[in-house]
């Protein structure tokens, strides 16, 4: 199983290790394109401060973030696995996974990036901020910047398992599953569900969203399962608790799009 998850705006501090060593990043095959986006994150950032904000969609109030991604060089690194933070990897708990989950983890997720393109949660990486939907004056639009390096690295990533889709729109856009592995693939839509007048009334929350969908792995990783088609990974989330709807397809190179119906909001 191979899941895809979202980076989070907000990252922990580098700390002060040793700094990035970008030729041991996983999917080496992403190498030059991180260069390419790394270098002028770096030089725009170290150039001109307010630009750089604009073009970060940056506040005043954030005016360090530029500051730290001029110095992503030298920077202290840590695992990807601890420099994001916010909801998702709350609800997901990577700190405190027990052993055999937390190694599961370290084989199971990749988390795409607009600097890194996608990296694996041991890649030693430092704090940043580029979000993919960020456009670079000479490179233009992340979001399509990276589809042509991760459509040649990601088939092989994908194995031929189950690829469980958690990504955000912006980040889906760098690339998308075709053919087999499309066929393979399962997006996660959560819903909230609860009774107006009566009525069921269904909606999408953004900070609850994210942390299910940090709940839905932590609990597939901690309960060992091992779904290896969408058609068995809906078993293995109604077997935890979870209830989830799903519409046979038709087509086999298309994606299945799951809902997780949630009738209680946890923080």
């Amino acid at each position: 199983m191979l899941v895809l998850l979202p980076p989070s705006e907000g990252k922990a501090a580098g700390g002060s290790g040793a700094p990035l060593k970008p030729e041991a990043l996983s999917l080496p095959g992403l190498a030059p394109a991180r260069a390419a986006v790394l270098e002028e994150l770096v030089e725009l950032c170290a150039a001109d401060e307010l630009k750089a904000r604009e073009v970060l969609g940056l506040s005043e109030g954030l005016r360090g973030e530029v500051a730290k991604n001029a110095e992503l060089r030298t920077a202290g690194a840590r695992p990807a696995g601890e420099i994001y933070t916010g909801v998702l990897y709350d609800a997901l708990g990577l700190a405190d996974l027990p052993a055999v989950a937390r190694a599961s983890a370290e084989d199971a997720l990749l988390v795409f990036s607009g600097l890194w393109g996608a990296v694996r949660i041991t890649d030693r990486i430092p704090s940043y901020r580029c979000s993919m939907g960020v456009k670079l004056p000479a490179l233009g639009a992340l979001g399509a910047y990276w589809r042509g390096p991760m459509a040649e690295v990601m088939p092989e990533a994908a194995g031929d398992g189950l690829v469980l889709d958690l990504r955000s729109a912006a980040y889906g856009a760098a690339w998308k599953p075709k053919g087999e592995v499309a066929g393979r693939t399962a997006t996660v839509r959560v819903l909230h569900s609860q009774l107006v007048d009566g009525v069921e009334k269904r909606s999408v929350v953004s900070h609850f969203n994210k942390a299910t969908k940090g709940r839905l792995v932590r609990d597939l990783l901690t309960a060992g399962a091992a779904p290896t088609s969408p058609a068995e990974l809906v078993t293995a989330l109604r077997d935890l608790g979870y209830v989830v709807e799903a519409e046979a397809l038709a087509k086999p190179a298309k994606a299945w799009a799951l809902d997780v119906v949630v009738t209680q909001i946890h923080h």
